[in-house]
């Protein structure tokens, strides 16, 4: 994964994006550093991958009493909700106000009845592409953080994550990893994919937790380069 820790270093000697126009309440909700767009960039690593709902399932696994393995039909029928919330790449950018529709997290592990041992503290997010991010459960557990299968009122697009996806709005949005496919309960926090590649473990926007070891306040444009809609 050579190429994938040096991207870090990419960020860190990018130049500054100018940040123009902003109202007095949008400069309040922009985290530091960050850019506003009207945009969606798409960026994710590797290619997207192709995905049969026919045999697609959702493994819920590890630290649980018992496991399961969920169709997309069977998400489907859980309760929904709807979610409006601002998100922020850690390669700069953000955008507000976007519209989410799924299934609550803490409303899933409700709903199947799910009993996590005590022990468990964090979550590995199983993704596409073998990639993976961890998260504390405590983070998972808020009103807001969904397994989103719509955006913006219609289901996602296959490079936006299609079939599911996981929102966590307060963090940095490589740790919404699309095409979700395990929910891994750990009694141990263990590095995702980025966090093993010079990014910071809990990615805090607000804290500007982008990179490991250091807060590097130098910003990143490379998102300006790259597909969006």
């Amino acid at each position: 994964m050579a190429g994938s820790s040096k991207k870090a270093d990419r960020i860190k000697s990018s130049k500054t994006p100018l940040i123009n126009n902003l109202t007095e309440e949008q400069a309040k909700r922009l985290p530091p550093g960050q850019f506003l767009t009207d945009k969606f960039p798409i960026l994710h690593e590797g290619e997207v991958p192709e995905i049969d709902l026919a045999t697609w399932r959702l493994r819920i696994f590890g630290a649980v009493e018992q496991e399961q393995a969920l169709s997309f039909e069977q998400i489907m029928e859980l309760p929904r909700v709807e979610i409006t919330d601002d998100i922020h790449c850690v390669t700069r950018w953000s955008k507000f106000d976007t519209r989410w529709e799924g299934v609550r997290f803490r409303d899933l592990l409700e709903q199947l009845g799910i009993h996590v041992q005590p022990e468990a503290t964090y979550v590995m997010v199983h993704g596409g592409n073998d990639y993976e991010t961890n998260v504390p459960l405590a983070d998972l557990l808020g009103d807001h953080v969904l397994l989103a299968y719509h955006y913006d009122g219609k289901p996602l697009t296959p490079k936006h994550g299609w079939p599911l996806r996981l929102v966590v709005p307060h963090l940095y949005f490589w740790k919404s990893a699309k095409w979700i496919e395990g929910l891994e309960f750990m009694t141990a926090d263990r590095p995702g994919f980025w966090e093993q590649n010079g990014f910071h473990n809990e990615a805090d926007p607000f804290r500007e937790e982008r990179f490991s070891g250091e807060a590097l306040p130098i910003p990143e444009d490379e998102w300006t380069k790259k597909e969006y809609d």
